[in-house]
């Protein structure tokens, strides 16, 4: 084989070594601006879903403050009933 042939091989094996790592530099670049998308989106819907069950946290905490007040009432009712009923011993 002449000199100039196996040259020309060579380049074009380098050549070919060259695009592939490009390529595949290119495609990992890509992948990983995917998954930073990705964990993106999912550290907005954590946010989003921690508010919202912030949010439901209060309101059961208002629920559990009103029930207390209404059974604290209740308690004073009954405790008044039997006061004034005269079939109860007190």
């Amino acid at each position: 084989m002449d000199t100039w042939v196996i040259v020309l091989i060579v380049a074009g094996v380098l050549v070919f070594v060259v695009m592939a790592v490009v390529l595949a530099r290119s495609a990992a670049k890509r992948r990983a601006e995917r998954q930073r998308a990705a964990a993106v989106e999912s550290r907005q819907e954590a946010r989003a879903l921690e508010q919202r069950a912030a949010e439901r946290e209060r309101t059961a905490e208002e629920e559990l403050a009103r029930a207390e007040r209404e059974r604290a009432a209740a308690r004073g009712h009954a405790q008044r009933a039997d006061e004034v009923d005269p079939d109860i011993e007190t």
